[in-house]
């Protein structure tokens, strides 16, 4: 049984790791550029924080108990758990890598095309926001709780997990938003990643959730309509 926590306390816990994040993300994209004239971080930080703050206010605001489950960050299953690091390591080098080739100059992406993928991660970005909106129990881990229903309006109505869609949008578009070529590698390795992990999850949910099969077979499709 989880401990309920007071707002007060939900509220300390998200500054913090508000607070971390910000400088996490700020040490691996400047860092290995070894210059605060890497203007495509700037741009970058600017287009994830913006939101992602206003994000935070309004979920405070209106559906708390979502905010404190996405607190949860520790995976149970082994494998899931297993799938988390992999997908960790990844994801650390496809936000370390543009730095280091903003300082070697291994990469030459055009203005456009940052500014482009750029408007790929926001709109990536929202469209989870969205899928949040819409299903309050999207949780970081693979789990199901004692109250948990079924959703299948929204986004969810077209597709199984359009939380990974908007996820993989805005990831694949990160290098490019910093001026990678070569980070497009560790970027795209997630996508099988998140591939295991949505068969995973489905094995779960159709076993412990109620009404979940019936609803696999209203919605065929996991990610992309007619394909997959």
């Amino acid at each position: 049984m989880k401990q309920k926590i007071s707002r007060e306390q939900l509220i300390r816990k998200i500054l913090l790791r508000i607070l971390i994040f910000i400088f996490l993300l700020f040490i691996i994209i400047f860092l290995p550029a070894g210059s605060f004239a890497f203007w495509q971080g700037w741009v970058y930080l600017a287009v994830i924080l913006i939101p992602f703050l206003f994000a935070i206010l309004y979920f405070l605001k209106r559906d708390s108990a979502f905010l404190e489950r996405r607190m949860q960050i520790k995976e149970r299953d082994k494998t899931q758990s297993k799938i988390q690091s992999f997908g960790s390591l990844y994801f650390l080098l496809a936000f370390i890598l543009p730095g280091l080739d903003f300082r070697w100059g291994w990469s030459s992406v055009p203005v456009w095309v940052v500014i482009f993928a750029n408007v790929l991660v926001i709109t990536g970005y929202l469209f989870v926001v969205q899928v949040f909106k819409e299903n309050s129990f999207a949780s970081r881990i693979v789990e199901v709780n004692a109250d948990q229903k079924v959703i299948d309006t929204g986004p969810y109505a077209l597709v199984r997990h359009p939380m990974y869609v908007g996820v993989i949008l805005m990831y694949s578009a990160t290098p490019l938003a910093l001026g990678s070529w070569w980070a497009l590698i560790p970027a795209l390795l997630i996508i099988p990643l998140l591939v295991m992990r949505i068969l995973g999850e489905e094995r779960l949910l159709a076993k412990e959730l109620d009404g979940y099969s019936a609803y696999m077979n209203m919605v065929r499709w996991r990610l992309i309509p007619g394909i997959w």
